[in-house]
C-alpha cells in the first residue's frame, strides 16, 4: 500500500509538466512588466518550475533520472521563451521608437523657384496689371508664323540654318521657334480685335553657348493692337514696366534699330539700378543697360493675319528672360541659368 502514494505524486508531477510546457508554448507578453511576471510565476522562489524542483524529492530513485530530465528541459524551455520574448520586445521597441509620432519631424530643405521662372513670374504679373492677358504657343513651328508672317523676306539671315534649327525643309518648313513672335501671329489670326497679350516661352538659337549666348533661352513678347494706338502709347507701357521691374526712379531711353516686323523700330535702355546712371562696370560706364527691342506693328504684319493696317495699328516689343534676371541680379554668366548647380539655385530661396 505504500507505493500507490508515489504513483499518484508521479502522475500530478506529469500533468503539472505537461500543463507549464503548454503555459511556456502559449505564451505571450507586451511589456517588460509582464514579461517579468511571468518569469517570477515559473521561475521565481515561489514558481511553478521551482515547485516542482521541491517534489522532486519525492520521486523514487529509479525514476529520478527520467524526471530529473524532464524538469531541466522544463526549466530551459521557459528560460528560453523569456529571453525570446525580451529580445522581441526590444526590437519592437527600437522600431516604434525610429517612428514615434510625438517626436518632432525631421526637417526637410526645401528648394527655390528658378530663378528664370521667378522673373518670368514677375514680368507677367507687371503686365497683367496692364491689362495683359497671356497668350502661348507650339515650340515647334512652321516656316509662316516664325518668318513668313511677320515680314521676313526669303533672303533675310535669321533663315539661314547658322540661326535657326530647321526639322524638315519642304516648301512650308517646321523648324524651332526663335522667337515667341510666332504666338503673337496665330494670336492676330484668331483672337478678336483689340489684341493686349504678353506671349513667354522658350525659344531656340543655332548659336555657340558662351557666358552670354546659349542655343536656348527664354523670351516675353508684348502686342498691343487697337485703334489710334501710337508709339507714345508704346513707349509709356515700356516706362511703366520699367519703373515696376527696376525702381520707381529708372528711366528709359530709345535707340533707333530695325526689325523686319516693326517699323519704326528701337531698342530699349533703361537706366543703370546699380550706379543710378553715374556709370559702373556692369554698364560699362554708360549708365544704361540695354533691356528689349520694340516698335510699331509693321502694316505688312497685320495685313498678312487678316486685320485691315487702314484702321488699326499697334506696337510690339520682346525682352531675355535671362537678360532681365542678369542685370536684376547682376549674374553676368549666362550658362549659370542651364546648369542646375545647386549652389548658384541655393541663393534664390528666399523667393520660395
Amino acid at each position: 500500500m505504500a507505493a500507490l502514494p508515489e504513483a499518484l505524486n508521479i502522475n500530478e508531477m506529469k500533468e503539472k509538466i505537461e500543463a507549464i510546457l503548454a503555459e511556456i508554448e502559449s505564451l505571450a507578453c507586451k511589456t517588460e512588466n509582464e514579461i517579468e511576471e511571468a518569469r517570477v510565476r515559473l521561475l521565481g522562489k515561489k514558481g511553478k518550475i521551482t515547485g516542482l524542483f521541491e517534489e522532486f524529492r519525492t520521486v523514487p530513485a529509479e525514476q529520478k533520472r527520467e524526471f530529473g530530465q524532464k524538469l531541466n528541459q522544463l526549466k530551459n524551455a521557459a528560460t528560453a521563451k523569456i529571453e525570446s520574448l525580451k529580445d522581441s520586445l526590444q526590437e519592437s521597441g527600437a522600431s516604434a521608437a525610429s517612428f514615434d509620432v510625438t517626436k518632432p519631424g525631421d526637417s526637410f530643405k526645401l528648394g527655390s523657384r528658378h530663378p528664370v521662372s521667378i522673373v518670368r513670374e514677375e514680368i507677367v504679373e507687371i503686365f497683367r496689371k496692364f491689362g495683359y492677358d497671356v497668350a502661348e504657343g507650339p515650340e515647334i513651328e512652321d516656316d509662316w508664323h516664325v518668318f513668313e508672317a511677320l515680314n521676313f523676306p526669303p533672303e533675310h539671315p535669321a533663315r539661314d540654318m547658322q540661326d535657326t534649327f530647321f526639322i524638315s525643309s519642304s516648301a512650308n518648313s517646321i523648324l524651332l521657334r526663335t522667337h515667341t513672335s510666332s504666338v503673337q501671329v496665330r494670336a492676330m489670326e484668331k483672337l478678336p480685335l483689340p489684341i493686349r497679350i504678353i506671349c513667354p516661352g522658350r525659344v531656340f538659337r543655332n548659336e555657340a553657348i558662351s557666358a552670354r549666348a546659349h542655343c536656348i533661352f527664354h523670351q516675353v513678347e508684348g502686342l498691343y493692337i487697337d485703334e489710334n494706338v501710337t508709339f507714345a502709347d508704346m513707349k509709356q507701357a515700356i516706362l511703366l514696366f520699367a519703373r515696376e521691374m527696376f525702381g520707381a526712379e529708372s528711366q528709359i531711353r530709345m535707340r533707333p534699330s530695325y526689325f523686319p516686323f516693326t517699323e519704326p523700330s528701337a531698342e530699349v535702355d533703361v537706366s543703370c539700378n546699380i550706379c543710378h546712371g553715374k556709370g559702373c562696370n556692369i554698364c560699362k560706364g554708360t549708365g544704361w543697360l540695354e533691356i528689349m527691342g520694340c516698335g510699331m506693328v509693321d502694316p505688312n504684319v497685320l495685313e498678312a493675319s487678316g486685320i485691315d493696317s487702314k484702321k488699326y495699328s499697334g506696337f510690339a516689343f520682346g525682352m531675355g528672360i535671362e537678360r532681365i534676371a542678369m542685370l536684376k541680379w547682376q549674374v553676368k554668366d549666362l550658362r549659370n541659368y542651364f546648369e542646375n548647380d545647386l549652389r548658384f539655385l541655393r541663393e534664390f530661396e528666399t523667393f520660395i
